[in-house]
């Protein structure tokens, strides 16, 4: 066990990884190197000076950290580094619980990729299948994508996994367990006896490890504990209604407050949404929303105008809390207290990416007040009564 920079390190079946203060300690090739640094990297961040080196060396490897801190490029470094770019055959498949997050992997590996003239395909749900058919029949040297897709190319033999290298699963805790474990285990039967198998995630509940020794070998684990996954530069507040039905009115009380930056308002079904936005909209007020029932090209688009700033509030479900990395979300609602314990870091953890600044507003019942005060416990955090001046804070 070693502590550095509120990582607390576990090392199973090696000895201890050094920590490497810059990128240029990697032996990086070149042109990777070149697109490190030109993505805007500085030096590693804490998960990346662990959990690059295991990765490099072709061992299994299990990376922990909160959301914002560098798992993706960590995982993506050591992927880029380890292809044959001679090979167009497909050497790593990444996976992620939504399209969005598969996207937004794929244009990071792009960008990183870069001067390595790298060939990735997002190979996900919603889109057509037949562009699917020809980009993989030019030869991609890495696929992301959602195990829906990707389990059906590669029944239909369109996406070979035989000179596979490196399979990484991202957001691992949410693809082991609801809806996604079964086709997962699908795919990885289909892949090579030898591969390298990667997870990341912001959270690893006990059952999912647990379920990972089913099927790494001898894995590197680089893991936060729970206490110091903090949501530290996030300071969050709460604001007492009594009954659901005033949540609205709460809302636009606030609403002249929320636009001087962006925001994000979280609520736990895709009706809610709907309601919010209609709410609002008659009341004036512009906002776009996001859940699972747009259609992939609707879902581009709000994500594009949304990071554009060309829209400021975005209402959305949980679909989005997981890792779409919108930079400049200063403020986060929770308009309903999220009904999953994991996902309240997920869902504010994002304000405050690398140091960044943010706040998180929760909107708390009398029937919440419990659900709060586990937060609370859960993450060893405090959570305030909202202040009069809360546009001070933002």
């Amino acid at each position: 066990m070693a502590s550095q920079g509120g990582i607390s390190v576990t090392i199973c079946g090696a000895d201890e990884y050094p920590i490497f203060e810059s990128f240029d300690d990697y032996n990086l090739k070149e042109n990777l190197l070149r697109g490190v640094y030109s993505y805007g990297f500085e030096k590693p961040s804490a998960i990346q000076q662990r959990g690059i080196k295991p990765i490099l060396e072709g061992r299994d490897t299990i990376g922990q950290a909160q959301s914002g801190t560098g798992k993706t490029a960590t995982f993506l470094i050591g992927v880029l580094e380890r292809i044959d770019y001679s090979h167009s055959a497909c050497q790593a498949l990444i996976l992620a619980p939504t399209r969005e997050l598969a996207q937004q992997i794929q244009k990071v590996a792009l960008a990183l990729g870069d001067y390595l003239k790298v060939r990735c395909h997002a190979c996900i749900g919603g889109t057509s299948v037949r562009e699917d058919i020809e980009k993989l029949r030019e030869g991609q040297h890495l696929v992301v994508g959602t195990p829906g897709r990707v389990y059906d190319m590669i029944g239909k033999r369109h996406l070979r996994v035989d000179g596979l290298v490196t399979f990484v699963l991202d957001e691992a805790d949410e693809m082991l367990s609801r809806g996604f474990k079964d086709q997962i285990y699908d795919i990885f039967k289909t892949l090579p006896p030898n591969v390298q198998v990667c997870l990341f995630s912001a959270t690893m509940p006990p059952d999912i490890l647990d379920l990972t020794t089913r099927f790494m070998r001898d894995a590197v684990r680089i893991l936060v504990k729970k206490d110091e996954l903090t949501l530290e530069g996030i300071r969050q507040f709460y604001v007492a209604i009594e009954k659901e039905e005033w949540k609205l009115d709460t809302l636009c009380d606030l609403y002249e407050t929320l636009t001087i930056t962006q925001a994000i308002i979280y609520c736990n079904t895709r009706r809610k949404v709907d309601f919010l936005a209609d709410q609002l909209s008659k009341r004036d007020f512009t906002v776009s929303t996001m859940h699972a029932d747009l259609d992939q090209r609707e879902r581009d688009l709000v994500m594009r105008e949304f990071r554009s700033g060309s829209s400021r509030v975005l209402i959305s479900t949980d679909l989005l809390a997981r890792g779409i990395d919108v930079q400049q979300v200063s403020l986060v609602i929770n308009f309903d207290l999220p009904s999953n314990m994991e996902n309240y870091l997920h869902r504010i953890g994002r304000s405050g990416r690398f140091g960044r600044k943010g706040v998180a507003i929760n909107f708390v019942t009398n029937n919440d007040v419990r659900a709060m005060k586990d937060i609370e416990r859960y993450y060893h955090t405090q959570i305030e009564e909202m202040p009069m001046d809360i546009a001070d804070l933002i």
